[in-house]
């Protein structure tokens, strides 16, 4: 009996958000390249642990300091090297990056809010609006993805970056559900793409409590 056409492979992606920066209070944007506190230094490692044996063959992350700072142990736990890709960086914040996330969150949410009302062109003056971090963020991103079919690869990212390329890509999500996806720390969120088509298995996981595969 003659078998029918192989079904295409799907590839695994663990998408997470670099660990604590030694300033969390404040909203880093594009502008700074702030790296990771002694807290952060900690969670990174632990991370590294329960990535480990979910068997990566890739890791990436963008060219930023926290963010390589996080993707160095996980990269090395699994016996890899970190790959950057410079265009996945942090939304670009203008002025406000650096600025006090207590005094400055209600003028950020209010521009977000308006992106989950359709307009996606929304933001603040010197800030990157959702049209222009999906049309930066989302070709590398799925590019990175068709690298590895049917394998498992890890992107470190940023809180904002991962929550575009969610609601920008996922089956069942939209530009409306970006306050719905939580961005701790080194929180894992497992994507799968088969064929094109976006899928979660989890969201906003601890690394040690995702099955391989």
């Amino acid at each position: 009996m003659a078998l029918g056409p192989a079904l295409p492979p799907t590839t695994r992606v663990l998408l997470l958000r670099h660990a604590q920066t030694a300033a969390p209070d404040r909203f880093h944007g594009a502008e700074s390249d702030i790296g990771l506190g002694p807290e952060g230094q900690l969670q990174a490692l632990q991370a590294a642990g329960g990535i480990r044996g979910l068997g990566p063959v890739a890791v990436y992350c963008s060219g930023m300091r926290r963010a390589r700072e996080t993707a160095g142990p996980i990269a090395s736990a699994c016996g890899l090297e970190p790959i950057v890709i410079p265009e996945l960086h942090e939304r670009r914040m203008g002025p406000l990056s650096g600025a006090s996330i207590a005094e400055t969150r209600e003028r950020v949410d209010l521009h977000i809010r308006r992106w989950g009302e359709g307009d996606l062109d929304a933001s603040h003056e010197g800030g990157e609006s959702y049209r222009e971090l999906r049309d930066r963020v989302v070709p590398p991103f799925v590019a990175l993805a068709g690298r590895h079919p049917g394998g498992t690869a890890v992107a470190v990212l940023h809180g904002v970056v991962i929550r575009v390329l969610i609601t920008a890509l996922v089956d069942g999500f939209s530009p409306a559900d970006y306050h719905r996806i939580a961005i701790r720390y080194v929180a894992v969120n497992d994507l799968r793409v088969r064929d094109g088509r976006w899928t979660v298995a989890a969201l906003d996981r601890d690394a040690g409590t995702l099955l391989d595969g």
